[in-house]
């Protein structure tokens, strides 16, 4: 195994978690390093040469874009991503159903018999994304939040406030399945999960592993539509509300006015005016948890009607 730290990531900074990780792998007596990461780019990097060198799981301790960083040098090689979810979102890992606390993750991605399940992933004019990718306001939002020092869901929620006042609409001509349809936009979001992260569900329902991308359009509101929107968003209504379109899809082009930027999980790319979306089916492998008694008496988001989590029923 091979553990990858990002030092940068929500609390990881100025913590106590990555002399955790060492004194967890010396305890467990595990076959495994930990390698931290020194700037953008390096966990592929890190999470590259774990593959070569035969590493059958790689765990990135850190958050969203960490997590991407990681799993981008796993898709369809035989290694498998576990997380333990250190961020400001933890989109992936919440849809998971991954343990929130240090420890408790750190024993599931450190147990060599842990489940692992297959996941899709997504690609956005050749950059991968595993959670979701955006353009429009979810963009902005995102470019404006990771040059924020402090993290955090407040912190999310005034960013996204103040971006929204700054806001401007796009004329978008999405296509998928043959058929093209044309979308006064404030955003759009590509989920492969249901959850943006921290409860904030964009696609309520959506799985990770049925072969599909979930597409959301918002069309522009005022503060009052803005406000309902946000309190469905965190109610798991999100799609519900006449101001938002869903299409599903294995591949989708996004065609807008000019170049400009988009998210994939968080991390920000400038990328042209047409933008091709698809989806590459059960190519990564997750650790997960396995159902407990608990899990199967409730539903909640991220599980299917038997109250598993969702990568259990596969």
């Amino acid at each position: 195994m091979r553990f990858i730290f990002n030092p940068c990531s929500g609390r990881n900074r100025n913590s106590r978690l990555l002399p955790m990780v060492r004194d967890f792998i010396s305890a467990r007596g595990l076959d495994a390093d930990v390698a931290a990461t020194e700037g953008p780019g390096h966990a592929t990097e890190l999470a590259r040469e774990a593959v070569a060198g035969g590493c059958r799981r790689v765990i990135a301790v850190g958050g969203d874009g960490t997590m991407n960083e990681v799993a981008q040098a796993l898709v369809n090689s035989p290694s498998t991503l576990a997380l333990v979810p250190c961020g400001s979102g933890n989109g992936l890992a919440r849809h998971l159903g991954l343990p929130a606390a240090p420890a408790a993750a750190l024993e599931l991605a450190g147990d060599p018999d842990a489940l692992a399940v297959p996941i899709d992933t997504g690609s956005v004019n050749g950059r991968p994304f595993f959670n979701a990718m955006g353009l429009g306001l979810d963009a902005e939002v995102s470019r404006r939040f990771n040059n924020l020092t402090r993290r955090g869901l407040p912190a999310y929620l005034r960013t996204a406030l103040d971006a929204f006042f700054r806001r401007r609409r796009e004329r978008c001509t999405v296509t998928a399945d043959g058929v093209a349809r044309e979308f006064d936009v404030l955003l759009i979001a590509v989920a492969n999960s249901d959850q943006y992260g921290n409860g904030a569900f964009v696609a309520p329902g959506a799985r990770a592993d049925d072969g599909l991308l979930d597409l959301v359009a918002v069309e522009p509101v005022g503060v009052p539509g803005a406000l309902l929107l946000g309190i469905r968003l965190f109610l798991g209504s999100f799609d519900r509300s006449r101001r938002v379109h869903r299409i599903q899809g294995g591949h989708f082009t996004i065609e807008r006015s000019s170049a400009g930027i988009v998210h994939t999980d968080g991390e920000i790319h400038e990328t042209g005016a047409v933008l091709d979306v698809f989806v590459r089916k059960a190519s990564l492998s997750v650790v997960v948890s396995r159902p407990s008694r608990r899990s199967q008496r409730g539903r909640s988001p991220g599980t299917d009607s038997s109250g598993l989590p969702f990568a259990l029923n596969l």
